[in-house]
C-alpha cells in the first residue's frame, strides 16, 4: 500500500498552502472512513511536503506524478524526497523527515 501521494494544485492566492492542506487532510479522510469503514485506522502523517512550480513546470511535473509507480520500483520515499531535496539546493534535517 503507498504511503504517501503526490498531488499537483493551482491555489488562489487566498488560500495559504496550510489551510488547503488542513483541508485536503480533513475532507479526505472523512471521505476514507465513509467509504471504507475498514480503514478507520486511516489518518495522514503530522507534516506535508509542499513545493512551487512555475507554470513552464507543469507539464513535467504531471509527468513525474504520472510515473511515480515506476520511481518507487528504484527507491522509497526516504530515499526519493531526500535525492529532490538535495537536487534543489534545499537544507534540512535528517530527522525533520521521520
Amino acid at each position: 500500500m503507498a504511503d504517501h501521494v503526490h498531488i499537483l494544485l493551482s491555489l488562489p492566492t487566498t488560500l495559504s498552502v496550510a489551510k488547503a492542506m488542513q483541508t485536503l487532510k480533513a475532507n479526505s479522510s472523512k471521505w476514507m472512513h465513509e467509504t471504507f469503514p475498514e480503514l478507520r485506522q486511516f489518518s495522514w502523517q503530522q507534516g506535508y511536503g509542499a513545493f512551487s512550480i512555475g507554470v513552464s513546470g507543469v507539464e513535467d511535473t504531471i509527468r513525474y506524478i504520472d510515473t511515480q509507480e515506476e520511481h518507487h520500483h528504484v527507491r522509497g520515499f526516504r530515499e526519493e524526497l531526500e535525492a529532490f531535496l538535495h537536487k534543489h539546493g534545499i537544507i534540512f534535517e535528517p530527522a525533520m523527515l521521520d
